[in-house]
């Protein structure tokens, strides 16, 4: 079984629309969750990412969950938005090391450029633009798990 945790800030933008992205794709073995390094409990995703999901014909009912240990121990992958929240993982549970990535990073192997920018509180342009992002890496990310 293949458990991946998408990660970003606010768990309501990006790693909502790359969970619901992923499990779209209805793969066997694969279960996906996401959450926020400066989540609170029970919000849902911002009205700019649902609507670029319906566009797309995604159901996905989010609810925002802070990050935890145990979802972080429940991950066999943790897929971060930005180097930033892959650093609060590492030096807050450094023994997430060997499973932690940002997205770009494991499916691009850029040494540089390992940020997906945060739509959050822009315009639906915008979170189109990060949602195209998304589904590129992560049609990527599928092709990388069947290695």
């Amino acid at each position: 079984m293949i458990r991946i945790l998408f990660v970003c800030t606010g768990n309501t933008c990006r790693s909502p629309m790359a969970e619901a992205i992923l499990t779209s794709k209805n793969i066997p073995g694969v279960e996906v969750r996401s959450a926020g390094v400066h989540a609170s409990s029970g919000q849902e995703a911002s009205m700019h990412a649902k609507n670029i999901l319906v566009e797309n014909d995604i159901v996905h009912r989010h609810q925002s969950r802070p990050l935890t240990k145990e979802e972080m121990e429940w991950a066999t992958h943790i897929f971060t938005m930005t180097q930033g929240h892959k650093a609060v993982i590492i030096s807050g549970y450094p023994n997430m090391i060997d499973k932690t990535f940002t997205l770009k990073e494991y499916v691009l192997d850029d040494k540089y450029d390992r940020d997906i920018i945060d739509p959050f509180g822009g315009s639906e342009g915008i979170y189109r633009e990060t949602f195209k992002e998304l589904h590129d890496l992560i049609a990527k990310l599928v092709i990388r798990l069947k290695e």
